[in-house]
């Protein structure tokens, strides 16, 4: 990755390099209590340990690393560890090594701090094991039903509670967590920008303003199976056929909305065999807009279209706003940045329904993210670093 910095500032991203490659995708595949994340996790802990910090697992397997005994009103700041599968090496680990060299940069320098600070690394921020985005702020904040998460299963049928038991966490404790929430003053993201903005732009750094609506949904096609080799083409009723048409719909409905985003990531033919007509086909949908009404718009439309056996809703996160004054104070103290709205979902979105929150972003040369090629230039991390470190000053001094 060759993103170490003098004073070792950054090198942390350097020491997980090799963490979670996939060698089929190209990126990494770092995913909830899998061998790759357990690593990261045991990272985190070393790193944070190394420089002074105590260090804590939440109910909902959040990692905490404390300067300073714990809340109330702490300046939270930090990101994610996992990543979606063969995705890039930013995405949620720049904004946690970010967080970390700001604290050492501080203790460095003598700077004593007169609140509380804290390094999180949240669980399953992409999903990707388990289909929920932003599990554990979700589950820390009430958004989801600790029930449902328990039920929750992965490609191999594991379920989240037999998958937490495996690795010695208690599933049974998960869910909504009011003392960690009482602790958290604000809450500050540091992330790679997953987007062109910033290229266009022509800043390292940004404050966003907002998060678009978002959801995620599967539609299923039902059919019937059937011998690829004895069933002439006018006999078959295949569930591919309609998968395949709601595709291009999919994108067309979008088209005909300016400004919204509908993606279908993974197609899953049931039984699956090369030479078998299939029984039908699962569809994943993900969906934005500039509203929540346009989202909720757009889906419609889509669901209209395709006319699926079923459309399931997996997720619904609805616009976000970030708190208007912590973003003049990152105004105050970073200088006059540009100010963008996010695409993506984060942690920060799902902690702004019950704390303040922000985030800077980095710029990223390419525009590209949950890719092998995501990339952000060393030069612009470390204007993130010093954008993250003079916020984090001007609250806690």
């Amino acid at each position: 990755m060759g993103i170490a910095a003098a004073s070792g500032l950054l090198e942390g991203l350097d020491e997980i390099a090799d963490i979670g490659r996939d060698p089929q995708r190209g990126g990494y595949s770092r995913h909830l209590w899998q061998p790759a994340d357990m690593q990261l996790r045991e990272w985190f802990t070393a790193r944070a340990h190394a420089i002074g910090l105590d260090v804590e697992t939440d109910r909902n397997g959040n990692l905490w690393a404390w300067w300073g005994s714990p809340g109330p009103d702490a300046v939270v700041i930090g990101s994610h560890l996992d990543s979606v599968p063969g995705g890039g090496a930013f995405d949620g680990p720049l904004g946690v090594e970010s967080a970390l060299a700001v604290v050492r940069r501080l203790k460095a320098s003598g700077f004593t701090p007169h609140r509380p600070v804290a390094v999180i690394s949240f669980a399953e921020e992409e999903g990707s094991r388990f289909g929920v985005a932003c599990l554990g702020s979700q589950l820390m904040t009430g958004a989801v039903s600790p029930a449902q998460v328990r039920a929750l299963r992965d490609d191999d049928g594991v379920s989240f509670a037999d998958a937490a038991r495996r690795v010695g966490f208690d599933a049974d404790r998960i869910g909504r967590d009011d003392e960690a929430l009482s602790r958290i003053g604000v809450f500050i993201e540091l992330h790679v920008e997953q987007g062109r903005g910033l290229i266009e732009l022509g800043s390292p750094t940004a404050i966003a303003s907002r998060i678009l609506a978002h959801g995620r949904w599967t539609l299923t096609f039902r059919g019937q199976g059937n011998h690829a080799g004895a069933t002439l083409m006018s006999d078959r009723d295949d569930p591919m056929i309609a998968a395949a048409r709601a595709v291009l719909e999919v994108r067309q409905a979008a088209l005909e909305m300016p400004g919204s985003r509908a993606t279908v990531g993974r197609l899953v033919a049931v039984p699956g065999g090369s030479n078998v007509i299939a029984s039908s086909v699962a569809m994943t949908l993900d969906a934005r807009a500039d509203s929540d009404e346009q989202t909720r718009a757009l889906v419609a439309s889509i669901a209209e279209r395709v006319g699926a056996s079923e459309f399931v809703e997996n997720s619904w996160s609805p616009q976000v706003t970030f708190d208007e004054s912590l973003a003049r104070l990152l105004t105050r103290a970073i200088g006059e940045v540009p100010v963008l709205p996010s695409g993506a979902g984060h942690d920060a979105g799902i902690l702004s329904a019950v704390v303040p929150t922000a985030m800077v972003f980095v710029r990223n040369p390419a525009g590209i993210s949950h890719a092998p090629e995501e990339h952000a230039e060393l030069d612009d991390c470390l204007a993130g670093v010093d954008a993250l470190e003079s916020v984090v000053r001007s609250l806690v001094a």
